[in-house]
């Protein structure tokens, strides 16, 4: 104990820079070491760093919230992607809200049945800062042929498009100031009515433990609009708190084998660090008292 402590202190002394202390629940939080910053700016929309630490690697955040981190992103991006573009049987259009970053666009163009991705963003400083500073999430995404990046309020977009698509991947901040209408029963119907027939849509909900409400928020605003509502989980480190929610809504219930999802995932493009069909599974149970919040 008292070695463990020692240890402790002498790395926290040969640390140099000022701690990151995120502010997301008042009560209670994490905080990372700077070791280096590489962008602090307020955008048009909201208020960016970007910063290096010797633990996590390059870590982006905005308006005080870990969005992500070098070491830990692709557990989040893996699972918002491959659990509903392995379910569904043959995605050719793609729909992602949020996602500047361009970590689930890099994952969705590694399934070769993609035809084209449509990524809508808010913040165009958020895209050009994470392809100068941030160029491993994407890793050339943006460029893709199949890609294509409007700059626009998602709520918008949704509401007024004519196209339609096979999964929507909702990575918006939390319900809280702009991301707050991205979790409205009006947003889930807009997205509904752009779902080919067996569509998915997939969104992050926080970590239930901490932010207890957002669960049952999520699915009472749904279930007008889907027959199938659920959840399902991942640990990601730096998403401080418990497991990672993944709100899940369609009209077909899907329900397939580990067998079926291994064949489908061995025609992918690249390898994962997180994902494996075992995990899709068993990502679906939840624990009592995420099932007690939503009754």
């Amino acid at each position: 104990m008292f070695k463990w402590l020692a240890t402790t202190t002498l790395l926290a002394l040969s640390l140099h820079g000022e701690p990151y202390r995120e502010t997301l629940y008042p009560e209670w939080g994490q905080c990372f070491h700077e070791s280096t910053v590489l962008l602090r700016q307020k955008t048009d929309v909201q208020d960016l760093i970007i910063f290096q630490n010797p633990r996590f690697g390059k870590i982006l955040a905005l308006d005080g919230i870990i969005q992500n981190t070098e070491a830990d992103e692709a557990i989040y991006h893996e699972m918002m992607v491959h659990v509903p573009l392995l379910a569904h049987e043959n995605p050719k259009s793609v729909l992602i809200i949020g996602g500047g970053d361009g970590g689930i666009l890099r994952e969705v163009l590694k399934h070769p049945s993609i035809e084209r991705v449509t990524l809508v963003e808010i913040d165009k400083q958020v895209v050009d800062f994470s392809k100068e500073h941030l160029p491993h999430l994407s890793k050339g995404a943006f460029d893709h042929p199949k890609a294509h990046i409007i700059i626009q309020d998602a709520a918008l977009f949704v509401k007024e498009c004519k196209e339609d698509f096979d999964v929507i991947i909702c990575d918006s901040s939390d319900p809280i100031g702009p991301g707050a209408v991205l979790f409205t029963r009006e947003f889930y119907g807009d997205c509904k009515n752009l779902l080919s027939k067996n569509g998915i849509f997939v969104n992050q909900n926080g970590v239930p433990f901490m932010q207890e409400t957002e669960l049952a928020l999520t699915a009472k605003n749904r279930k007008p609009h889907f027959k199938h509502v659920t959840f399902y989980l991942a640990t990601v480190p730096t998403y401080a708190g418990g497991q990672m929610a993944f709100g899940w809504a369609s009209d077909k219930k899907y329900r397939l084998s580990e067998a079926v999802l291994a064949e489908r995932l061995s025609k992918l493009k690249g390898e994962l660090f997180y994902y494996t069909p075992e995990i899709h599974k068993a990502a679906f149970a939840l624990p009592a008292f995420m099932q007690k919040q939503l009754n």
